[in-house]
């Protein structure tokens, strides 16, 4: 996995008031949490980091006020509901070789056995745990030839090495649904039964 590095500061300006500034010079306020120390409040460039967070679970390389580059990775990120860009996003700062909790996307290929069947994502993404620099970038699932009441439970994929599995092993993460009959309108049915009658 590669790195993406970024250029931060730090920030003593809080509050909503603070954060339309940041925002207003297409920047993005930010917390970067470490384990059993102080959150520090940091500015990103809001451009930089936008195109850093289209690859899930994306490995940050950190100059924060040129002094040092911390590893992190996003742990929560809020958008504009309407107009998507950032308003916040919260890093968690991690070292070479520790282990993370993560979710990774879950992607599938094939084709599922014919009959209109249709494939639901139980999981859209797999919890695990896995070194902080490795992170997949996703897990692919072959769906080829899966009939009606299959299902691919989480220990049925296949991991990379040093991968572990944070969910139960018997979850399911994809099912196969049979194909429903659309059902008539219901005064069309009234008509049928008067007809009948």
């Amino acid at each position: 996995m590669s790195e993406v590095k970024i250029t931060a500061t730090t920030r003593t300006e809080f509050g909503k008031g603070a954060a339309r500034r940041i925002r207003r010079e297409n920047n993005v306020p930010g917390v970067v949490y470490e384990h059993g120390l102080e959150p520090l409040h940091v500015t990103l460039p809001g451009h930089e980091l936008l195109l850093a967070l289209r690859t899930p679970n994306v490995l940050i390389a950190l100059d924060i006020d040129g002094k040092e580059t911390q590893l992190a990775i996003p742990k929560a990120v809020q958008r504009d509901p309407l107009k998507g860009f950032l308003e916040h996003v919260d890093l968690l700062k991690v070292k070479r070789g520790e282990k993370v909790q993560v979710e990774i996307p879950v992607q599938t290929e094939g084709e599922l056995a014919p009959g209109g069947n249709l494939l639901e994502h139980v999981l859209s993404a797999l919890p695990v745990e896995a070194e902080a620099t490795h992170i997949p970038e996703n897990v692919i699932v072959s769906v080829e030839g899966l009939a009606a009441g299959a299902s691919v439970l989480a220990k049925d994929i296949e991991l990379p090495s040093g991968v572990t599995l944070s969910v139960e092993e018997d979850a399911v993460v994809l099912q196969v649904l049979a194909a429903q009959a659309e059902e008539a309108p219901e005064g069309a049915e009234e008509g049928g039964e008067a007809a009948e009658a």
